[in-house]
Parts: structure tokens; C-alpha cells; sequence
């Protein structure tokens, strides 16, 4: 599913420009508008462009140039034009759309008289990040997630681009379907930033497996308890673990016999273990697997696997 729809984030009167785009999707990570400056295109964290004619070219001289209008034009099509019902999801910095692919925007803020944000307007720039699917990313990290048939709470730690979105995905998928470890189990995803499941109307893009649930759009920690409270998980999954709050979350699934699955920032074992918020973590030997990610030009690589005692399990 991952690469659908990518011609159609475009009104009508850009899909021959973008048409090349669309077909050459497979690496295609972002795609940057900034208006009044070069349409740029990151390939696998290479730094390409889009010129006039909608080739695809490495010398930035050769770029075209995003115009206010086309900016306007894009917004109003990626909202149905009615950018109104949408004001939801435009007043957190993006969106996501068939495909699952996500559209964060940045221009100016309005704010409310408390300080909250109202809303967006003058949307000036754009990053679409492009959905890509990866079914088997986990496949090397599975044997490690299981003892004697039992899924163990595991931590994924990743420096930002390493993977762990994706692998936590499939991770969800493969657990959820049942694999050759153990059977299919009821898995409830926590999808903050609407990466996870992709979710587009409520409806989730991307494959996370047949017994998943998903709290799109809800942050972290109310959304642990709301689905504990209503869709009794057997296994919880959520992105990017950064707050004390989060921790404490996270500790009270536990005591409510819910698996965790999660992930976290960090180059390397040690770098989490410093943080002043998993101190409690590391105490209490919480985690059975700690599983850590390194950048890699495809896919996800894992570097190594640390079991409940900080022993080396693979690397």
C-alpha cells in the first residue's frame, strides 16, 4: 500500500510534472516544497530535484521553483477542498492521506488566547513523507522477541532515520497474524503521529495485522490507558518513548498484563541508559529484549540484542 496514490496527492493540472516522481518511488523518502525556493527530493537521504519538465536532476541550478499558487493548490486538494475540515489535524503540523503517506506543514501559527495553537495558516511549506511498507522488516529481530513461546516486552533503540518505525510495524503485523513462534495475539497500537498504521480517515493504510486495534492521533500516554480500559490488548506497541509521563505509562500496562512493545532514541544501550527517565526502567529490568538499530542505505539493520540483564544476545 505503501507507495499508492503518490501522483495523487497533486491536483490535476501537476500529475504530468510529478508523473516521473510517481513512478520512480521505490528509495523515495520526502518530498520537500518550500514556496519561492527548489522543489527538492530525498532518495535514501541522497538530496535530489524536480525541474520543469518533472525529471528528476542533481544539480540544484536546474530546479524548479515552488510557487505560492501551486502551495495553495496542493493544500486545498490533500484537504478535499475543504481545508475547514481539516483544521483538526492542520492545527498539529500535518496530516495523513490515502497511502498513508504524511504531509507536514509549517507557515503561520494562530493562537488562541491561552497560548494554544488555533490554527495554521499561510501554509509555506510542506514535507511529504512517502509510505514505505516494508513486510519482513522484523524477521531477524522475531526469534529474539519470544522465550518458550511467550512474547517478552522488548524496547527498539534507534538514532532518528535507523528504522525503528518500520520495523515496529511489521513487528505489530507479525505479531498480531501469529507467526511460527507463537499464535496470533490482540494488539492495541498507540499512533501518536499517525506513523505507525497510517490511518487515513480512521482507517488504517498500512498491514498491522488482523487482531490490531489503533488510537489514531491520541497522545502517548492517554492513549495507553484508553485503549487498556477498552480494548483489553493483550500486547501494546507505541513510538518514540521521551517523557517521564510516558514511562510511567508504559509501567502501569505492565501491571495491567499488557505486553509492551516500544521504541526509543538512542545510538546505543548505554546512550538510553544515561537518561534520568529510564533509570526506573533500567532498576526494575523491565524490558526482556533491548534491540538496537543502526542507519542503513535500505531497510532496517540491527546492530545488536541486550536480554533483561543487559547481556549480549546478538551482534
Amino acid at each position: 500500500m505503501g507507495n499508492r496514490g503518490i501522483l495523487h496527492i497533486f491536483p490535476d493540472y501537476m500529475r504530468d510534472k510529478w508523473k516521473h516522481t510517481a513512478e520512480n518511488t521505490d528509495g523515495l523518502w520526502e518530498i520537500r516544497l518550500r514556496v519561492h525556493r527548489e522543489i527538492v527530493l530525498i532518495f535514501q537521504g541522497k538530496e535530489c530535484f524536480l525541474d520543469k519538465e518533472g525529471q528528476i536532476v542533481s544539480n540544484i541550478g536546474r530546479a524548479d521553483i515552488m510557487t505560492e499558487q501551486d502551495m495553495e493548490a496542493i493544500l486545498s486538494h490533500i484537504c478535499d477542498y475543504s481545508i475547514y475540515a481539516f483544521s483538526d489535524e492542520i492545527r498539529q503540523g500535518f496530516l495523513t492521506i490515502p497511502g498513508g503517506h504524511r504531509v507536514g506543514m509549517a507557515g503561520q501559527v494562530i493562537l488562541e488566547e491561552d497560548g494554544r495553537i488555533r490554527n495554521i495558516k499561510h501554509v509555506r511549506y510542506m514535507n511529504i513523507r512517502i509510505a514505505h511498507e516494508i513486510k519482513g522488516a522484523a524477521d531477524l529481530a522475531m526469534p529474539y522477541i519470544y522465550e518458550d513461546g511467550k512474547l517478552l516486552d522488548t524496547l527498539l533503540i534507534s538514532p532518528p532515520g535507523g528504522g525503528k518505525t518500520t520495523l515496529l510495524r511489521d513487528m505489530v503485523r507479525q505479531i498480531s497474524d501469529g507467526n511460527r513462534w507463537a499464535k496470533g495475539m490482540n494488539v492495541a497500537v498507540v499512533d501518536e503521529r499517525s506513523e505507525i498504521a497510517g490511518c487515513y480517515m480512521g482507517c488504517p493504510q498500512n498491514d498491522v495485522g488482523k487482531r490490531t486495534d489503533v488510537m489514531d492521533g491520541c497522545p502517548k500516554v492517554a492513549g495507553m490507558m484508553m485503549l487498556i480500559r477498552s480494548m483489553s490488548p493483550q500486547v501494546l506497541a507505541v513510538d518514540e518513548l521521551g517523557s517521564s509521563e510516558d514511562i510511567t505509562a508504559v509501567c502501569r500496562a505492565l501491571q495491567c498484563g499488557s505486553r509492551i512493545i516500544a521504541t526509543i532514541h538512542g545510538d546505543s544501550l548505554e546512550d538510553i541508559m544515561k537518561k534520568d527517565l529510564l533509570k526506573d526502567l533500567k532498576k526494575r529490568r523491565i524490558f526482556g529484549r533491548y534491540i538496537i538499530l543502526g542507519h542503513s542505505g535500505r531497510g532496517c539493520r540491527i546492530k545488536a540484542v541486550y536480554d533483561r540483564d543487559f547481556q549480549l544476545c546478538s551482534g
